[in-house]
């Protein structure tokens, strides 16, 4: 299994009609693919943000289903604008010693895919995890 967290810190203007509709389609995303086996989207605690959410994928080809997901993409343009600061984070029991490489390859290639998300991410007051190449740059969410 991989659990792919994400966790985020709203803007203080970030108008709370256009958070929750983020957040509803959040939901929707776990409810509606069915590569998602368990997700929890909801307040974030003991930290710097405010919301976060966790999907439980089965294998590397259900995080590349979710992560390209239509309606993924849909969140990322619904949502980031809204977001002040993010961390993607990605804890799995495969024991396959290349699934961090294969995990990154996902993110590289999804922002080679959608060249538009660069901007979305770009306009982050900070972005780490998952979806950051080892050089510091974004290689998506």
């Amino acid at each position: 299994m991989i659990y792919h967290q994400v966790r985020m810190a709203v803007k203080p203007d970030a108008p709370k009609e256009r958070v929750e509709h983020a957040l509803d389609l959040m939901r929707r995303l776990g409810r509606e693919l069915d590569v998602v086996e368990h997700f929890v989207v909801g307040r974030d605690f003991g930290g710097e943000f405010d919301y976060g959410a966790v999907y439980a994928l089965r294998d590397i080809d259900a995080y590349r289903t979710y992560m390209y997901a239509p309606l993924h993409r849909e969140i990322d343009s619904a949502g980031l604008p809204l977001v002040s600061n993010m961390i993607s984070m990605d804890l799995t029991d495969d024991e396959d010693p290349e699934i961090g490489d294969k995990i990154a390859k996902v993110h590289t290639d999804r922002f080679k895919d959608h060249p538009e998300l660069a901007g979305l991410i770009d306009d982050l007051g900070s972005y780490e995890g998952s979806g950051v190449s080892a050089e510091g740059r974004t290689s998506a969410e």
